[in-house]
């Protein structure tokens, strides 16, 4: 696992620069509350909204970000009203919080910005609930999370935008439907059931601190959509959690909430989030409960029992989320896999079509904004084979065709993102044979996402034109069609076939 993190692939050094900016986007946003002379609990908050609007906010051009950063509030700040409100009357603020949680995955409906005003909604009342803020503090919260907002916001926007002028890669939203069989629809209502379940069962653990197993099936069903990505998730975050308690008890409790140490090994945290998100879901839970231990010690109230409930409270969450997964209208792996892997071969056969129009002279065609794209929806693909790809996955045979298909789909992204580079080349060729590749490569995508095969053009892979090692960009088609043909035979296993359980 730690293998996993240190030493995949990072293009551009991405994520670096996104883990890098986060910590200087909330260090002055903390920074600038402390100047305020807001208060610790106003300072969490803005603390937070910072970090959300960093690593929540993911919407296809800089401008779209911006403007949903600016929603934050407008969705944030009657939510923080409602829930501290509501701290005297248990049941109305139980069932407002199941509300907002509903809604709040109800939303990803609408894309990267519903994704990102859900989550912010959700976390909105669950900081509430966490730092138990009251009416009276509203005014200084409401400050805190605009000054954090803006001086994020400074540093996205213009002390470190390494997005203008760069294609984004989206969070793209989940396959679509009408009504219940709309992944959206399904999810809200297995959240609402299984955060009513974490919430019964986390208040008759502890009264206090019954709101991590809500939190925990929340962010369970954040980014999955299959029941078999669901309880890979769920798996997932009570592993890093417990790892991040035995690392708590090492490095939190010994600093006794001591103010220096306590933020530096904060802003180490808040590193790991935004460095391992991509990765490992499991060390980035891990970073995600030191950075919780630290700040209850900063509180004042943090010990080796308050960690262990910890624990405790997510592995309830955790297992709310799967009840409901496994027993609410289940979405089933196989049905969310080939949906997700359609998508990626369609998104393959745009990057080639664009790539083939540039080389022929249109001005017009770029496929950068296609490969930023791909990349999104691999991720995506990546998470959906999640669950036969599991080291404790038994089905064998299936865990070695799911592995063929990730490497082959990670072959054409490869294949694809040197064709966009020679089609970016003003120098680059125009010759016919680019174009006749092309088409072959888009025969090939359609044989595989058709009902009936289309047939193929002339050139077979088996036949390679002998200029494919001499020009770049025939070698990077020759390879991308020889993949996409290499795909038939373990997608008509993995995607066609129902998983045993998932």
């Amino acid at each position: 696992m730690l293998k996993r993190v240190f030493v995949a692939p990072d293009p551009g050094r991405a994520r670096l620069r996104f883990a890098s900016r986060a910590v200087l986007g909330i260090t002055l946003a903390v920074v600038v509350c402390g100047v305020a002379g807001h208060s610790l609990a106003a300072a969490i908050t803005g603390g937070l909204a910072a970090l959300l609007a960093l690593f929540t906010v993911t919407d296809p051009t800089v401008r779209g970000q911006a403007v949903t950063t600016a929603l934050l509030p407008v969705v944030g700040f009657p939510v923080l009203a409602l829930a501290a409100g509501l701290h005297d009357y248990p049941v109305a603020r139980d069932v407002a919080f199941l509300a907002v949680m509903g809604v709040g995955v109800y939303a990803r409906r609408w894309g990267p910005r519903g994704h990102s005003l859900g989550v912010f909604a959700f976390m909105m009342f669950f900081s509430t609930q966490f730092l138990h803020a009251e009416l009276e503090q509203l005014p200084q919260l409401y400050a805190a999370v605009l000054f954090s907002l803006a001086a994020s916001s400074t540093v996205r926007f213009g002390l470190w935008c390494y997005e203008r002028g760069v294609p984004v890669a989206a969070v793209p939203a989940p396959p679509s439907g009408e009504g219940l069989a709309r992944a959206t629809t399904r999810q809200a209502v297995q959240a609402t059931i299984g955060g009513a379940f974490a919430l019964a069962v986390g208040q008759a653990i502890s009264g206090d601190r019954w709101y991590w197993a809500v939190g925990a099936t929340w962010w369970v069903f954040v980014n999955t959509t299959s029941r078999g990505e669901t309880l890979v998730r769920g798996f997932r975050r009570v592993l890093g959690t417990f790892v991040g308690i035995g690392a708590g008890l090492v490095l939190v409790v010994p600093l006794d909430g001591a103010p220096v140490p306590s933020a530096l090994l904060i802003a180490i945290s808040v590193f790991g989030i935004f460095y391992t998100a991509a990765v490992s879901y499991s060390w980035m839970m891990l970073s995600v409960t030191v950075l919780a231990g630290s700040l209850y010690g900063l509180l004042g109230v943090l010990d080796a029992s308050l960690l262990g409930l910890r624990l405790v409270e997510t592995g309830v969450g955790a297992l709310g989320a799967v009840l409901a997964v496994l027993l609410i209208l289940p979405i089933s792996t196989h049905s969310t896999t080939d949906a997700w892997v359609e998508r990626a071969l369609l998104c393959v056969h745009a990057c080639t079509a664009e790539a083939a129009a540039r080389l022929a002279g249109s001005t017009s065609a770029d496929p950068a904004p296609r490969v930023a794209e791909l990349e999104a929806i691999l991720g995506r693909v990546r998470l959906s084979l999640a669950p036969l790809v599991h080291p404790l996955s038994p089905l064998r045979a299936r865990k070695g065709r799911a592995l063929r298909v990730i490497a082959l789909l990670d072959d054409c992204a490869r294949e694809v993102r040197g064709l966009a580079s020679i089609a970016g080349d003003p120098e680059a060729s125009h010759d016919a044979r680019l174009a006749a590749a092309c088409w072959r490569v888009e025969a090939a995508v359609e044989s595989l996402t058709a009902r009936e095969p289309a047939p193929r053009a002339a050139g077979a892979p088996g036949e390679p034109h002998h200029a494919a090692v001499l020009e770049p960009a025939l070698a990077h088609l020759h390879s991308l069609e020889k993949s996409l043909v290499e795909l038939a035979a373990p997608l008509q296993r993995v995607t066609r076939t129902p998983v045993a359980g998932g």
